[in-house]
């Protein structure tokens, strides 16, 4: 599985990758985690608002940072 945090890098993107590593080896999975940080790059998601999630080149959230148990939920 893809993983990808969309960001700047900003404290609010860290804290996304954060979750959203404790969130899938909670679960046990195998995952690749890349963090995007171009802007170009971001738009091209449709992505607005950082950060964003995306899960295998799909956006799940955008704006926010969901909690470790919500993040479990969009990768199960």
């Amino acid at each position: 599985m893809k993983i990808q945090i969309l960001g700047t890098g900003c404290p609010k993107c860290k804290k996304l990758a954060e979750n959203t590593e404790a969130a899938a080896t909670g679960l046990g999975i195998e995952f690749e985690l890349e963090k995007v940080t171009e802007i170009d790059e971001i738009l091209e998601f449709g992505v607005m608002m950082t950060p964003a999630l995306a899960v295998d080149g799909e956006v799940k959230v955008t704006g926010r940072v969901p909690s470790v148990d919500d993040i479990k939920a969009m990768l199960a």
